[in-house]
């Protein structure tokens, strides 16, 4: 049943000589399930339309700066180190905030989606902070965006609890010792809105919220007092900025929220995940805009990646991207960035959170098993060794993995801040340098990336966001490296070491035959699919996010 949307009427009106106003506000437009009206309180939809008041306007200023940017590159306008903040770069005097109650210690960091059995085994691993992800691993279905944030209410409360329809029941035991981990809560990216809420403004102007006010405003508002009660706080992950500036957007909101809310200035804490190549050029300017706020920085390494083909995509052959699988971290160009990072990050006391590898167990097959622990050992002794606070894993069974790669590190420190890494120097050239990755594009990097493409879609359509495909854990950054290579490929007329000429009949013909192999079952979401990776893929025009249309058209 949806809930009647108030009548401008029973508003407040305030006539200004010329034109009437009324009191900003925000409607629910979406049904209401089991349990919702404790999310959606008045008083919540209050603070939200407050947030919407005050902040919506520069959010869609900055998100316009994002297309100018975007053209000027596809125009030859390579993004740089800024000379209007250099200032801000050469002086040494300024540092963040740093680690918050319970984030002293970040070795290993549990991602995934806040669904009810997911979140529990995410407090019930062992590893020392859970990113409740209500973004990239989250289907942003009304469901799950309500019913995450019901998820986040009750563990704040201590009476999370889940019980299967089989009647499988599941509860937060934490580790060995009763512990869970502290959590840090990751709401949309600027670009997405949410819209089953909609933000009516002074002049009777009606627009989906911002997804990223919506999910931060609702963890806030309800979680921030006993967080902080319980010897925590409220932490978030910042994702897909591009700017500096976009970095000053939330930390007005943070400044705001925290007088509006009664909180102690600079409690909340942000970590910042740089996964765009804008945000690689604007690193220390952004912890600067955040350091009252700001506890450190991650090395979003697949967004990164879908990033740098996103921006360059139709700039010549040297930005060409090989097959996925051959951009591992250790190439030139993910090197000069994550080493970029680390020193940006340290310099200025702030952490280092390394990224994900995608590798996961398979409990029915042990080769799988053993090759995966592998990776992420290999992934996370090169985290550890170039001086990272903590690192993130996709499943419970590789955090002992993990931790033991940062135990040989850091021995009982919680961070190695002191590893200043003076000795790096990363030039613009080199976060550039695509060509350094070498490699090839092969056939079965484009079918793999054909069906790694359609069978997350699939499944991000039927609500599930982090899925597990030929032992990888797939999100939506992923899915838009698949996606975003096809439209390179085709577009820069690549050839594949077989000598394929890459053109639109050649990709028509794999996309046919990997869909037409898929295994069907009813009710699946394969069509919708299908149509939603053709028209990311296929179609001249490039869209930014394919996430954005797919959104609108069929959530």
């Amino acid at each position: 049943m949806n809930t009647p949307a108030p009548a401008t009427s029973d508003r407040t009106r305030t006539n200004t000589g010329s034109f009437a106003t009324i009191q900003p506000h925000l409607e629910i437009t979406g049904d209401l399930g089991p349990r919702y009206e404790e999310i959606l309180t008045p008083e919540a939809l209050e603070f939200l339309g407050d947030l919407h008041d005050r902040f919506a306007g520069t959010r869609h200023d900055l998100l316009a700066t994002r297309l100018r940017k975007r053209v000027d590159a596809s125009n030859g306008r390579d993004p740089e180190f800024l000379t209007e903040t250099a200032h801000i770069r050469r002086d040494p005097s300024w540092h963040v905030a740093g680690a918050g109650p319970g984030l002293v210690d970040r070795r290993v960091e549990i991602t995934g989606p806040t669904d009810r059995k997911m979140a529990i085994n995410a407090l019930n691993s062992g590893a020392k902070v859970w990113l409740a992800d209500q973004e990239d691993a989250t289907s942003p279905t009304w469901a799950n965006v309500i019913e995450g944030q019901i998820t986040l209410f009750d563990q704040v409360r201590g009476q999370l609890s889940f019980e299967t329809p089989e009647g499988k029941k599941y509860a937060v035991t934490g580790d060995a010792t009763g512990a869970t981990p502290t959590i840090v809560m990751r709401p949309r990216g600027w670009h997405l809105v949410e819209k089953n809420l909609t933000f009516v403004d002074r002049a009777n102007r009606r627009m989906n919220a911002s997804g990223s006010l919506v999910d931060f405003g609702l963890y806030l508002f309800h979680n921030a007092k006993r967080l902080i009660e319980g010897g925590s706080g409220p932490y978030f992950y910042l994702p897909k900025l591009e700017s500096h500036l976009e970095a000053r957007l939330w930390d007005d909101i943070f400044s705001h929220s925290e007088d509006r809310l009664g909180i102690d200035y600079g409690t909340i804490r942000a970590t910042v995940l740089i996964e765009t190549i804008q945000a690689a050029f604007e690193m220390e300017e952004i912890l600067y805009e955040l350091r009252d706020h700001c506890a450190g920085l991650n090395a979003g390494r697949w967004d990164y990646i879908f990033s740098i083909i996103k921006t360059f995509r139709a700039r010549g052959r040297r930005f060409v991207f090989p097959d996925r699988k051959q951009i591992t971290m250790t190439v030139p160009i993910m090197r000069a960035y994550t080493e970029l990072l680390v020193s940006t990050c340290h310099r200025r006391r702030a952490y280092a959170i390394g990224g994900m590898s995608a590798f996961i167990p398979n409990r029915r097959d042990p080769e799988v098993t053993a090759r995966a622990l592998s990776q992420v050992a290999e992934d996370k002794k090169r985290e550890a060794g170039d001086g990272f606070d903590g690192t993130w894993v996709a499943h419970p069974g590789l955090i002992t993995t993990a931790q033991a790669e940062f135990d040989r590190v850091l021995g009982n420190k919680p961070n190695q801040l002191d590893r200043t890494r003076d000795d790096v120097r990363v030039t613009a050239a080199e976060l550039l340098d695509v060509e350094s990755i070498g490699g090839e594009i092969t056939a079965a990097g484009v079918r793999g990336n054909i069906s790694i493409g359609l069978r997350y879609i699939e499944s991000w359509l039927r609500g599930v966001g982090a899925a597990a495909i030929d032992n990888l854990m797939e999100d939506a950054a992923t899915a838009e490296i698949s996606r975003s290579q096809i439209w390179q490929w085709v577009h820069e007329n690549s050839v594949t070491a077989e000598g394929i000429r890459i053109d639109e009949d050649w990709i028509a013909e794999q996309v046919d035959e990997v869909f037409g192999g898929l295994q069907r079952t009813p009710g699946d979401r394969f069509d919708d699919a299908l149509e939603v990776f053709r028209a990311s893929a296929l179609e001249p025009e490039f869209p930014t996010f394919l996430t954005v249309g797919a959104y609108v058209r069929y959530l």
